[in-house]
């Protein structure tokens, strides 16, 4: 059974830094796509980041292009999202999602499909 854990989230100022971790168990992720999505309360999910198999290709939401950045450590089944210059409005739960024939979603142009998601992570950034 495949397991996506996030982690990393937290309090943090407006301005600050944060890096999630997206832990997989139970599937080797060295030949699929990974996703960042986030939710605030009242609003839908935003699918944020995503990085390909190899790490050559990745795609970000208008919203953080230039703040953030989704590298992937295969070795270690393991995605990152650094998050620099955070905002107000970057609160939400982040959450990981693995490559699978479920949803699919648009980034940068392309189609992306996801199958198995994380719990999620909360993110506050305070003004």
């Amino acid at each position: 059974q495949v397991q996506l854990v996030e982690s990393g989230g937290g309090l943090v100022q407006a301005g600050g830094s944060l890096t999630l971790s997206c832990v997989v168990s139970g599937r080797t992720i060295n030949t699929l796509a990974v996703g960042w999505f986030r939710q605030a309360p009242g609003k839908e999910r935003e699918f944020v980041a995503v990085i390909s198999w190899s790490g050559g290709t990745t795609k970000y939401a208008d919203s953080v292009e230039g703040r953030f950045t989704i590298t992937r450590d295969n070795n270690k089944n393991t995605v990152y999202l650094q998050m620099n210059s955070l905002k107000f409005e970057d609160t939400a739960v982040y959450s990981c999602a693995l490559e699978g024939p479920v949803e699919r979603y648009v980034l940068g142009g392309r189609a992306w499909w996801f199958g198995s998601w994380g719990q999620g992570t909360q993110v506050t950034v305070s003004s």
